[in-house]
């Protein structure tokens, strides 16, 4: 079609234009949704505004339409033929219908648009009540509803108009914990849609392990070692002191512990399914972590990531000598890293992501777009934007809007 075959732009109807909202019940099947538009058709009316849920297969399908013009029927006005009309073709298809006379399009939402995602395992009727009323408290509009997910956990979504962001989430946050729910509130637009680029920490998220403390296991001071991990993740004790102190109980271990140590690394629960999605739908993914590069390079590998960086253990002669070599990956090194990995991937900051447990990965989760706190110690889920407290990783793709539907699917197409 060329450009002067285009036809002119309808205006959004004025809020004195009659409008019917047409309203159709009943049990789902084909055809439901041509059947209605082409009996609505021989009444040359516009489409406004169209809804169309099924749920356990019964649909409910809404269509918001200007009145037809004068003369457009057969018999009386035109809106009593065409009210007459889609009755009978709902009787016929053993539907119920619903038409509603008004004027004008749907009233504006109000400003400030946000989407929350709660995540429940069980999600009750009781939480779902308690989160709505905490929207409603805030003076935001519930727009729509829907399931991203229902399992390993449910899922649901609701968008949310008239209340800013930030009020929100400062309302959910302590309403999700005591609930025992998690809660991720996001500015809606297209940035969500846009954030291209995930990093996570490694040790006790990407991976369910503490990749020290597996070495610690094969030089016998794996009790001593675990010790200073929990302080230094807790925040009690600098990061970059606690590194040297218990790297400093390896030296003398063998070199052929690295690859014993790579073998015993567990993935969390639902982390390969988490890279490969976010892989398939065109994310960059990347790792940053206070462990070793002996083990996140494998990773790397393993998992096809973009980005990795950690701390080296130091071998000389076939021996960990006790040291680290290089910069130290601290706590200001991951909001650093971070920064580059967007710079290099060409991604703004404010269209990341970071996914981190302790203390230590503080920074890069208040520097990230998004900061999600999983599995998290309770300053970092104080601290950050959103947390998962469910075991399953790839949860964090409904924080991100992707549903269980778009997981499945870029499974089935990994080669």
């Amino acid at each position: 079609m060329s450009a002067s075959q285009i036809p002119p732009a309808t205006a959004v109807p004025g809020d004195d234009v009659p409008t019917l909202l047409v309203k159709i019940f009943g049990k789902d099947r084909p055809g439901i949704t041509a059947g209605l538009f082409e009996t609505l058709a021989a009444y040359s009316v516009d489409v406004v505004d169209i809804e169309q849920v099924v749920t356990r297969g019964r649909i409910t399908l809404c269509a918001l339409v200007t009145a037809p013009s004068p003369g457009q029927g057969s018999t009386g006005s035109a809106e009593g033929d065409l009210r007459a009309t889609v009755h009978g073709w709902a009787e016929s298809m053993n539907l119920q219908a619903e038409i509603i006379s008004g004027r004008g399009d749907n009233r504006p939402r109000g400003t400030g648009r946000s989407h929350v995602t709660v995540l429940g395992h069980p999600l009750t009727a009781e939480t779902t009540a308690s989160i709505a009323a905490a929207i409603t408290a805030t003076g935001g509009n519930i727009d729509r509803i829907f399931r991203l997910a229902k399992y390993p956990v449910t899922a649901v979504e609701f968008a949310v108009s008239g209340a800013e962001t930030a009020t929100l989430r400062s309302v959910l946050a302590p309403e999700a914990a005591q609930l025992g729910v998690d809660v991720a509130v996001v500015a809606a637009g297209l940035q969500r849609r846009a954030q291209r680029l995930v990093v996570m920490d490694v040790d006790s998220t990407l991976i369910q392990d503490e990749v020290i403390e597996l070495f610690a296991a094969h030089a016998g001071c794996e009790a001593e070692v675990a010790e200073v991990t929990a302080a230094a993740m807790r925040g009690e004790l600098d990061f970059e002191q606690s590194l040297h102190a218990r790297v400093e109980l390896l030296g003398g271990l063998d070199a052929s512990v690295v690859e014993a140590v790579r073998k015993e690394v567990r993935l969390t629960p639902g982390a390969r399914t988490l890279v490969r999605t976010l892989k398939r739908l065109g994310y960059q993914v990347g790792v940053v972590s206070g462990g070793f590069t002996q083990v996140t390079d494998a990773l790397q590998e393993e998992l096809g990531l973009d980005f990795a960086s950690a701390n080296t253990l130091e071998i000389v002669d076939g021996k960990l000598t006790g040291r680290v070599t290089g910069d130290i990956v601290d706590r200001a090194g991951k909001a650093r890293l971070l920064r580059s990995f967007a710079e290099r991937a060409g991604v703004p900051l404010a269209q990341t992501v970071a996914i981190g447990d302790g203390a230590n990965d503080l920074d890069m989760l208040n520097a990230a777009g998004l900061g999600v706190a999983f599995n998290a110690k309770p300053v970092v889920r104080e601290a950050a934007h959103t947390a998962v407290n469910v075991p399953f990783l790839d949860t964090v793709l409904y924080l991100l809007g992707i549903t269980r539907e778009e997981v499945e699917a870029a499974e089935t197409h990994v080669g």
